[in-house]
Protein backbone atom coordinates (compact mmCIF):
# COMPACT_ATOMS: atom_id res chain seq x y z
CA UNK A 1 0.00 0.00 0.00
CA UNK A 2 1.06 3.48 -0.79
CA UNK A 3 3.03 4.82 2.13
CA UNK A 4 1.59 8.14 4.15
CA UNK A 5 4.19 11.05 4.21
CA UNK A 6 5.88 11.14 7.71
CA UNK A 7 5.54 14.71 8.82
CA UNK A 8 9.38 15.90 9.25
CA UNK A 9 10.05 17.62 13.31
CA UNK A 10 11.02 20.59 11.90
CA UNK A 11 7.74 20.87 9.99
CA UNK A 12 5.63 20.68 13.43
CA UNK A 13 7.26 23.87 14.27
CA UNK A 14 5.91 25.85 10.99
CA UNK A 15 3.39 28.40 11.40
CA UNK A 16 0.67 28.29 8.32
CA UNK A 17 2.49 31.70 7.15
CA UNK A 18 5.66 30.08 7.00
CA UNK A 19 4.79 27.15 5.80
CA UNK A 20 2.94 29.20 2.60
CA UNK A 21 6.42 30.41 1.38
CA UNK A 22 8.10 27.21 2.03
CA UNK A 23 6.00 25.46 -0.63
CA UNK A 24 6.90 28.78 -2.75
CA UNK A 25 10.12 27.93 -2.56
CA UNK A 26 9.82 24.45 -3.01
CA UNK A 27 7.65 24.70 -6.13
CA UNK A 28 10.33 27.43 -7.71
CA UNK A 29 13.07 25.39 -7.26
CA UNK A 30 10.93 22.59 -9.17
CA UNK A 31 10.33 20.44 -5.63
CA UNK A 32 6.60 20.54 -5.98
CA UNK A 33 5.94 17.12 -5.40
CA UNK A 34 7.92 17.07 -2.96
CA UNK A 35 6.27 20.00 -1.08
CA UNK A 36 2.91 18.00 -1.56
CA UNK A 37 4.06 14.93 0.39
CA UNK A 38 4.89 17.50 3.26
CA UNK A 39 2.51 19.91 3.54
CA UNK A 40 0.24 16.51 3.13
CA UNK A 41 1.54 15.38 5.89
CA UNK A 42 1.29 18.56 7.96
CA UNK A 43 -2.42 19.22 6.87
CA UNK A 44 -3.22 15.27 7.96
CA UNK A 45 -1.57 16.54 11.28
CA UNK A 46 -2.63 19.75 11.90
CA UNK A 47 -5.87 20.72 9.62
CA UNK A 48 -5.89 24.08 8.72
CA UNK A 49 -8.24 25.79 5.76
CA UNK A 50 -5.15 27.99 4.59
CA UNK A 51 -2.58 25.64 4.03
CA UNK A 52 -5.87 22.89 3.20
CA UNK A 53 -6.84 25.77 0.02
CA UNK A 54 -3.02 26.02 -0.67
CA UNK A 55 -2.20 22.13 -0.97
CA UNK A 56 -5.43 22.02 -3.48
CA UNK A 57 -3.34 24.82 -5.73
CA UNK A 58 0.22 22.79 -4.91
CA UNK A 59 -1.53 19.62 -6.18
CA UNK A 60 -2.01 21.18 -9.70
CA UNK A 61 1.31 22.61 -9.86
CA UNK A 62 2.68 19.36 -8.70
CA UNK A 63 1.24 17.95 -11.66
CA UNK A 64 2.85 20.57 -14.16
CA UNK A 65 6.41 19.41 -12.44
CA UNK A 66 6.26 15.49 -13.40
CA UNK A 67 9.15 14.63 -15.27
CA UNK A 68 7.12 12.72 -18.78
CA UNK A 69 5.83 9.65 -18.40
CA UNK A 70 6.62 6.78 -21.57
CA UNK A 71 3.43 4.88 -20.00
CA UNK A 72 2.67 1.23 -19.82
CA UNK A 73 3.03 -1.11 -23.05
CA UNK A 74 1.70 -2.88 -24.06
CA UNK A 75 -1.66 -1.16 -23.69
CA UNK A 76 -4.15 -1.88 -22.79
CA UNK A 77 -2.98 -5.08 -20.79
CA UNK A 78 -3.00 -8.15 -21.84
CA UNK A 79 -5.11 -10.64 -18.91
CA UNK A 80 -7.02 -13.57 -19.37
CA UNK A 81 -10.87 -13.19 -18.52
CA UNK A 82 -10.96 -14.02 -14.95
CA UNK A 83 -14.85 -13.58 -15.12
CA UNK A 84 -15.29 -16.13 -17.41
CA UNK A 85 -18.90 -17.48 -17.43
CA UNK A 86 -20.23 -14.11 -15.36
CA UNK A 87 -23.32 -12.44 -16.15
CA UNK A 88 -23.39 -8.86 -15.71
CA UNK A 89 -20.76 -6.98 -14.22
CA UNK A 90 -18.30 -9.09 -12.32
CA UNK A 91 -17.48 -8.24 -7.87
CA UNK A 92 -15.22 -8.61 -6.09
CA UNK A 93 -14.70 -7.25 -2.34
CA UNK A 94 -12.13 -4.55 -1.78
CA UNK A 95 -9.40 -7.23 -0.29
CA UNK A 96 -9.77 -9.38 -3.34
CA UNK A 97 -9.22 -6.17 -5.43
CA UNK A 98 -5.70 -6.46 -7.68
CA UNK A 99 -4.36 -4.89 -10.97
CA UNK A 100 -5.14 -8.01 -12.45
CA UNK A 101 -8.88 -8.35 -11.59
CA UNK A 102 -9.33 -4.57 -12.04
CA UNK A 103 -8.23 -4.95 -15.81
CA UNK A 104 -10.38 -8.16 -16.09
CA UNK A 105 -12.85 -6.74 -15.53
CA UNK A 106 -12.84 -3.83 -17.21
CA UNK A 107 -11.30 -5.03 -20.53
CA UNK A 108 -13.57 -8.34 -21.04
CA UNK A 109 -17.18 -7.08 -19.04
CA UNK A 110 -16.93 -3.10 -18.76
CA UNK A 111 -16.42 -2.83 -15.10
CA UNK A 112 -15.26 -4.43 -12.16
CA UNK A 113 -18.15 -3.57 -9.39
CA UNK A 114 -15.98 -3.59 -5.97
CA UNK A 115 -18.48 -4.23 -2.63
CA UNK A 116 -17.19 -2.03 0.27
CA UNK A 117 -14.30 0.19 -0.83
CA UNK A 118 -15.73 1.59 2.25
CA UNK A 119 -17.18 0.88 5.35
CA UNK A 120 -20.69 2.20 6.43
CA UNK A 121 -19.65 4.56 8.94
CA UNK A 122 -17.00 6.11 6.25
CA UNK A 123 -19.62 6.17 3.99
CA UNK A 124 -21.70 8.15 6.66
CA UNK A 125 -18.49 10.25 7.11
CA UNK A 126 -18.41 11.01 3.95
CA UNK A 127 -21.44 11.82 2.53
CA UNK A 128 -22.36 14.34 5.75
CA UNK A 129 -19.16 16.15 4.51
CA UNK A 130 -20.53 16.33 0.95
CA UNK A 131 -23.79 18.17 2.33
CA UNK A 132 -21.25 20.14 4.70
CA UNK A 133 -19.17 21.03 1.52
CA UNK A 134 -22.57 22.27 -0.70
CA UNK A 135 -23.96 23.82 2.19
CA UNK A 136 -20.45 25.92 2.60
CA UNK A 137 -20.36 26.60 -1.22
CA UNK A 138 -24.29 27.79 -1.09
CA UNK A 139 -23.92 30.32 1.48
CA UNK A 140 -20.24 31.50 -0.07
CA UNK A 141 -22.20 32.05 -3.45
CA UNK A 142 -24.66 34.28 -2.01
CA UNK A 143 -22.59 36.20 0.46
CA UNK A 144 -20.20 36.41 -2.79
CA UNK A 145 -17.02 34.78 -1.04
CA UNK A 146 -14.28 33.22 -2.93
CA UNK A 147 -13.59 30.79 0.21
CA UNK A 148 -16.03 29.78 3.32
CA UNK A 149 -13.97 27.41 6.14
CA UNK A 150 -12.30 24.16 4.84
CA UNK A 151 -15.15 22.63 3.08
CA UNK A 152 -15.05 25.33 0.60
CA UNK A 153 -12.40 27.22 -1.48
CA UNK A 154 -12.98 27.94 -5.06
CA UNK A 155 -9.97 26.62 -7.11
CA UNK A 156 -8.52 28.42 -10.08
CA UNK A 157 -5.47 27.07 -12.14
CA UNK A 158 -2.62 28.26 -13.36
CA UNK A 159 -2.37 29.94 -17.12
CA UNK A 160 -3.01 28.33 -19.67
CA UNK A 161 -5.29 26.12 -17.70
CA UNK A 162 -8.78 27.41 -17.28
CA UNK A 163 -12.27 25.76 -16.22
CA UNK A 164 -14.77 27.94 -18.46
CA UNK A 165 -18.27 27.79 -17.71
CA UNK A 166 -18.04 24.09 -16.10
CA UNK A 167 -18.39 25.09 -12.41
CA UNK A 168 -21.59 26.36 -13.01
CA UNK A 169 -23.09 23.61 -14.61
CA UNK A 170 -22.15 21.21 -11.92
CA UNK A 171 -23.48 23.51 -9.18
CA UNK A 172 -26.81 23.54 -11.01
CA UNK A 173 -26.85 19.85 -11.01
CA UNK A 174 -26.31 19.50 -7.58
CA UNK A 175 -22.74 19.09 -7.15
CA UNK A 176 -19.49 20.64 -6.58
CA UNK A 177 -15.84 19.70 -7.81
CA UNK A 178 -13.36 18.07 -5.52
CA UNK A 179 -10.75 21.19 -5.64
CA UNK A 180 -13.70 23.69 -4.62
CA UNK A 181 -13.51 21.83 -1.27
CA UNK A 182 -10.30 20.99 0.20
CA UNK A 183 -11.19 19.21 2.92
CA UNK A 184 -13.27 16.63 0.96
CA UNK A 185 -10.60 16.15 -1.80
CA UNK A 186 -8.39 15.17 1.25
CA UNK A 187 -10.59 12.74 2.60
CA UNK A 188 -11.17 11.30 -0.70
CA UNK A 189 -7.40 10.71 -1.22
CA UNK A 190 -6.98 9.26 1.96
CA UNK A 191 -9.59 6.66 1.42
CA UNK A 192 -7.87 5.48 -1.87
CA UNK A 193 -4.61 5.28 -0.12
CA UNK A 194 -6.29 3.14 2.98
CA UNK A 195 -8.11 1.37 0.78
CA UNK A 196 -5.70 0.08 -1.12
CA UNK A 197 -7.37 1.69 -4.46
CA UNK A 198 -4.23 4.00 -5.27
CA UNK A 199 -2.09 1.09 -5.51
CA UNK A 200 -4.28 -0.86 -7.83
CA UNK A 201 -4.99 2.15 -9.95
CA UNK A 202 -0.99 2.53 -10.04
CA UNK A 203 -0.87 -1.53 -10.82
CA UNK A 204 -3.34 -0.95 -13.66
CA UNK A 205 -2.39 2.32 -15.34
CA UNK A 206 1.38 1.57 -15.28
CA UNK A 207 2.39 4.49 -13.30
CA UNK A 208 1.15 7.14 -10.73
CA UNK A 209 -2.08 8.36 -11.33
CA UNK A 210 -3.64 12.07 -11.76
CA UNK A 211 -6.98 13.60 -11.34
CA UNK A 212 -8.99 16.44 -13.12
CA UNK A 213 -10.78 19.28 -11.45
CA UNK A 214 -13.71 18.84 -14.12
CA UNK A 215 -13.81 15.18 -13.85
CA UNK A 216 -13.39 15.15 -9.91
CA UNK A 217 -16.96 15.52 -8.04
CA UNK A 218 -19.15 15.54 -5.39
CA UNK A 219 -22.63 14.52 -6.15
CA UNK A 220 -25.62 15.04 -4.70
CA UNK A 221 -28.38 13.52 -7.20
CA UNK A 222 -31.90 14.05 -6.67
CA UNK A 223 -34.73 11.54 -7.44
CA UNK A 224 -36.25 13.67 -10.51
CA UNK A 225 -32.68 14.12 -12.16
CA UNK A 226 -32.41 13.43 -15.90
CA UNK A 227 -30.46 10.59 -17.82
CA UNK A 228 -29.79 9.37 -20.72
CA UNK A 229 -26.84 6.86 -22.28
CA UNK A 230 -23.37 7.86 -22.63
CA UNK A 231 -19.40 7.01 -22.76
CA UNK A 232 -17.29 9.52 -21.64
CA UNK A 233 -14.85 9.43 -24.23
CA UNK A 234 -16.95 10.97 -26.19
CA UNK A 235 -15.98 14.07 -24.60
CA UNK A 236 -12.84 13.02 -23.19
CA UNK A 237 -11.47 11.54 -26.12
CA UNK A 238 -10.69 7.74 -26.72
CA UNK A 239 -6.61 8.07 -26.50
CA UNK A 240 -6.55 8.24 -22.75
CA UNK A 241 -5.32 5.33 -20.41
CA UNK A 242 -7.98 6.17 -17.23
CA UNK A 243 -10.18 4.82 -14.50
CA UNK A 244 -13.20 6.01 -12.92
CA UNK A 245 -13.84 5.44 -9.60
CA UNK A 246 -17.59 6.03 -8.77
CA UNK A 247 -18.00 5.43 -5.39
CA UNK A 248 -21.70 5.62 -3.58
CA UNK A 249 -22.60 6.86 -0.18
CA UNK A 250 -26.27 6.06 -0.33
CA UNK A 251 -28.04 2.36 -0.47
CA UNK A 252 -29.09 3.15 -4.56
CA UNK A 253 -30.83 1.16 -7.38
CA UNK A 254 -33.93 1.27 -5.67
CA UNK A 255 -34.56 3.57 -3.19
CA UNK A 256 -32.37 6.31 -4.54
CA UNK A 257 -31.11 6.63 -8.54
CA UNK A 258 -27.94 4.56 -9.07
CA UNK A 259 -27.16 3.41 -12.58
CA UNK A 260 -28.08 1.58 -15.55
CA UNK A 261 -24.95 -0.41 -16.91
CA UNK A 262 -24.36 -2.27 -20.21
CA UNK A 263 -22.23 -5.25 -19.03
CA UNK A 264 -19.68 -5.45 -21.90
CA UNK A 265 -16.75 -4.68 -23.37
CA UNK A 266 -17.07 -1.53 -26.26
CA UNK A 267 -14.34 -1.72 -28.63
CA UNK A 268 -15.49 1.75 -30.09
CA UNK A 269 -16.72 5.23 -28.74
CA UNK A 270 -20.54 5.01 -30.83
CA UNK A 271 -22.21 6.99 -32.58
CA UNK A 272 -23.54 10.17 -30.54
CA UNK A 273 -26.31 12.57 -30.79
CA UNK A 274 -28.40 10.30 -32.84
CA UNK A 275 -31.29 7.58 -32.76
CA UNK A 276 -33.23 9.51 -29.96
CA UNK A 277 -30.32 10.99 -27.95
CA UNK A 278 -31.22 13.60 -25.49
CA UNK A 279 -27.59 15.28 -26.26
CA UNK A 280 -25.20 15.66 -28.71
CA UNK A 281 -22.79 14.24 -26.32
CA UNK A 282 -25.08 11.13 -25.42
CA UNK A 283 -26.10 7.71 -27.82
CA UNK A 284 -29.54 7.38 -28.34
CA UNK A 285 -31.41 4.03 -27.35
CA UNK A 286 -31.79 2.71 -31.07
CA UNK A 287 -27.88 2.70 -31.12
CA UNK A 288 -28.33 0.87 -27.64
CA UNK A 289 -30.56 -1.61 -28.75
CA UNK A 290 -28.50 -2.19 -31.80
CA UNK A 291 -25.38 -2.58 -29.54
CA UNK A 292 -27.12 -5.18 -27.48
CA UNK A 293 -28.25 -7.47 -30.17
CA UNK A 294 -30.71 -10.28 -29.21
CA UNK A 295 -28.69 -11.40 -26.45
CA UNK A 296 -27.61 -8.31 -24.69
CA UNK A 297 -28.51 -7.12 -21.50
CA UNK A 298 -29.21 -3.49 -19.23
CA UNK A 299 -28.76 -4.29 -15.67
CA UNK A 300 -29.29 -2.04 -12.97
CA UNK A 301 -27.26 -2.79 -9.63
CA UNK A 302 -28.36 -2.28 -6.03
CA UNK A 303 -25.48 -0.51 -4.25
CA UNK A 304 -24.38 -0.77 -1.15
CA UNK A 305 -23.13 2.75 0.84
CA UNK A 306 -19.43 2.30 0.39
CA UNK A 307 -19.47 0.54 -3.08
CA UNK A 308 -17.83 1.44 -5.73
CA UNK A 309 -17.90 0.86 -9.64
CA UNK A 310 -14.63 0.93 -11.54
CA UNK A 311 -14.55 1.43 -15.47
CA UNK A 312 -13.00 3.80 -18.23
CA UNK A 313 -14.07 6.10 -20.86
CA UNK A 314 -15.79 3.07 -23.22
CA UNK A 315 -18.21 1.55 -20.80
CA UNK A 316 -21.79 2.78 -21.57
CA UNK A 317 -23.96 3.71 -18.82
CA UNK A 318 -26.83 6.20 -17.48
CA UNK A 319 -27.89 7.62 -13.97
CA UNK A 320 -30.57 5.14 -13.09
CA UNK A 321 -33.83 7.23 -12.21
CA UNK A 322 -37.44 7.16 -11.99
CA UNK A 323 -40.81 8.47 -9.93
CA UNK A 324 -40.89 5.69 -7.31
CA UNK A 325 -37.69 6.39 -5.69
CA UNK A 326 -37.54 8.34 -2.68
CA UNK A 327 -34.27 9.46 -1.49
CA UNK A 328 -31.30 11.65 -3.08
CA UNK A 329 -28.11 9.44 -3.98
CA UNK A 330 -25.09 10.78 -2.46
CA UNK A 331 -21.33 9.80 -4.37
CA UNK A 332 -18.07 10.68 -5.35
CA UNK A 333 -17.09 10.15 -9.27
CA UNK A 334 -13.35 10.75 -9.59
CA UNK A 335 -11.80 9.77 -13.17
CA UNK A 336 -7.84 9.14 -12.55
CA UNK A 337 -5.87 9.30 -15.57
CA UNK A 338 -2.02 7.86 -16.71
CA UNK A 339 -0.21 11.39 -16.71
CA UNK A 340 1.48 10.06 -20.23
CA UNK A 341 -1.78 10.24 -22.03
CA UNK A 342 -3.35 13.00 -20.16
CA UNK A 343 -6.82 14.67 -21.98
CA UNK A 344 -5.45 17.85 -23.56
CA UNK A 345 -8.87 19.74 -22.45
CA UNK A 346 -9.03 18.74 -18.57
CA UNK A 347 -7.39 20.39 -15.60
CA UNK A 348 -4.49 18.12 -13.94
CA UNK A 349 -4.18 17.77 -10.31
CA UNK A 350 -1.95 15.15 -8.81
CA UNK A 351 -3.20 12.35 -6.93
Amino acid sequence: MRSAPALRPDDVELAPPAWLDLVDDLVSAGRAVEAVERLSARVAAVPDPTLERRLVRLRHQAFLQLPEAVGREPWPPEVPDLFAGVQGVPEVTVEELTPENLAAGILHHGALLVRGLVGPERARQLEEGIEEALAACATAAEQGLEQNGPYFGRFEPVEPYNVGAARSWIWQAGGLWGVDSPRMLAELIDVMEESGVADVLTGYLGERPALSVKKCTLRRVPVETGTDWHQDGAFLGDEIRTVNVWLTLTHCGDEAPGLDLVPQRMHEILETGTNGAIFDWSVGSGTVERVLGPAGVVVRPVFEAGDALLFDQRFLHRTAADPAMIRPRYAIESWFFAPSHYPHDQVPVLF
